[in-house]
């Protein structure tokens, strides 16, 4: 039994005492005080939650043309495909009156063709405004004339408590708008895939397929998330009582941004980082294991204006606790680059505040994005020069100096050789690689058998060697 059924068991239980002694002195308890019912909040919030539809047209080379022998004769030139329609469907929220959404990114990505239903089943095609791959977040646009659409005002996530009540509203299975009541079961969970911004609200409240991008809600019908992932062993993707929902400051965020400029920004700190661990805390002159320890600060970068040194502990960002790097993340990924942030740092065991800046990461060096060919291993890769903006643009860990794997061609050699993107090209042959121009110089004069490649992956270092 789950702790909120028992705790609802426990709450029945009470009720059915009451109403056998219904008349207590002379005060008569009446049925309405003692109905229990979430209707005036749903009743409040529904008509701003929606249904979304998408359509996506798929091109499939027919099945017979894939045959050996056509293929002999043919090649690749016949382009006879069939086409088919592949659809979803999802939920979303309507967070201004002149027709803006919130959904996940998943729900409507790569589609050619959006729809939105609203409550009164009346359907609008939407516009893409822009769309947030790394915390699973889009932004839709309905068009509805002059009629104000009803919204859902956005919460705080951050006053959310273990145990809260909270309702989860959406579409699932597309058989309707559907409500479903549980608690928070834990907060700022990290491990849950679907977004590199990894502080999610874990709910017991039953999510199933269609209700990503539907609304949490607390019990003043105040938005406090949007439903993203579901935790399922089911073959079908049942929900089995564990779900996920992006936080309403992540939604806030990367709302106003998009609104504003037409896509989400990351603020820069500057800093590489790491777990303060159960062997390292004592060390560091703390009294229990918590926050992230400062490793490596970068050139010219907000951190480094404002004194940190490496050694330093990061406690807290603006009052609110850091416990390990992906908390750091999403804390500085919330915040606005306009207002000053106050970082909490431990130094030989002393607390300090330092108030700080943040701004948009800069692009030194200059990308140079280009796209490797010839006879080497790296040939079907698109590379760019490491830099700060690219590292916070692909979730990655900042390298002072690198050439980064953008993306891979199919079926091409480096495909073969699996490489991954994100990966930061550091030696090839005993000869550090700092920018794209000198990897293109090296491959273009290189008449070499065997490659030895030197590639950090994830901040770990491992050598590939082909040829020889």
């Amino acid at each position: 039994m789950t702790v909120h059924r028992g705790l609802l068991f426990l709450f029945m239980t009470v009720v059915l005492i009451i109403r056998t002694e219904s008349v207590v002195g002379d005060q008569v308890i009446s049925q309405q005080q003692l109905r229990m019912s979430f209707s005036p909040v749903v009743k409040q919030v529904a008509h701003a939650v929606v249904n979304i539809y998408t359509r996506k047209i798929v091109r499939d080379t027919l099945p017979i043309f894939n045959d050996s022998f056509f293929r002999h004769f043919f090649g690749n030139q016949m382009g006879l495909s069939q086409e088919r329609v592949q659809r979803s469907l999802g939920s979303g929220v309507i967070v201004r009156s002149n027709g803006i959404i919130v959904t996940n990114n998943h729900v409507i990505r790569d589609s050619d063709e959006i729809i939105v239903v609203l409550s009164d089943r009346r359907e609008f095609e939407a516009t893409l405004i822009g769309a947030d791959e790394r915390t699973d977040l889009a932004i839709l646009k309905i068009n509805t004339g002059n009629q104000k659409l009803p919204v859902l005002e956005l919460g705080d996530s951050d006053v959310l408590e273990i145990g809260d009540v909270v309702l989860a509203i959406g579409n699932p299975f597309g058989v309707g708008q559907t409500v479903t009541m549980g608690i928070v079961s834990a907060l700022a969970r990290t491990t849950v895939g679907g977004s590199d911004v990894r502080s999610f609200i874990q709910i017991d409240a039953a999510i199933n397929p269609g209700n990503s991008g539907g609304a949490l809600v607390d019990l003043q019908g105040r938005l406090v998330g949007i439903n993203s992932t579901i935790f399922s062993s089911n073959e079908g993707g049942g929900s089995v009582g564990i779900g996920f929902a992006i936080p309403s400051t992540m939604v806030n965020a990367v709302l106003t941004d998009i609104i504003r400029i037409g896509r989400s920004i990351r603020p820069w700190l500057g800093v590489s980082v790491q777990q303060v661990t159960s062997e390292m805390f004592q060390t560091l002159k703390l009294d229990h294991p918590h926050g992230v320890l400062i490793n490596e600060i970068q050139q010219g970068s907000p951190a480094e204006r404002a004194k940190i040194k490496i050694g330093d502990v990061i406690v807290a960002v603006n009052d609110h606790n850091i416990d390990d790097p992906e908390t750091l993340r999403f804390r500085i990924a919330t915040l606005n680059i306009e207002n000053q942030t106050q970082l909490t740092i431990f130094r030989n065991g002393q607390k300090h505040n330092v108030v700080i800046k943040l701004e948009i990461p800069p692009e030194i060096p200059p990308r140079d994005t280009s796209m490797i060919i010839g006879n080497n291993p790296f040939a079907g890769i698109i590379l760019a020069n490491m830099n700060p903006a690219l590292a916070e643009e692909l979730g990655i860990e900042y390298v002072k100096s690198g050439v980064t794997v953008i993306r891979i061609k199919h079926g091409t050699i480096a495909s073969n050789l699996q490489f991954q993107p994100g990966d930061v090209i550091v030696k090839v042959n005993d000869q550090i690689v700092t920018l794209v121009s000198k990897l293109k110089a090296l491959l273009n004069n290189s008449h070499e058998k065997k490659w030895v490649i030197m590639i950090q992956r994830s901040g770990k270092i491992f050598t590939l060697t082909v040829g020889g």
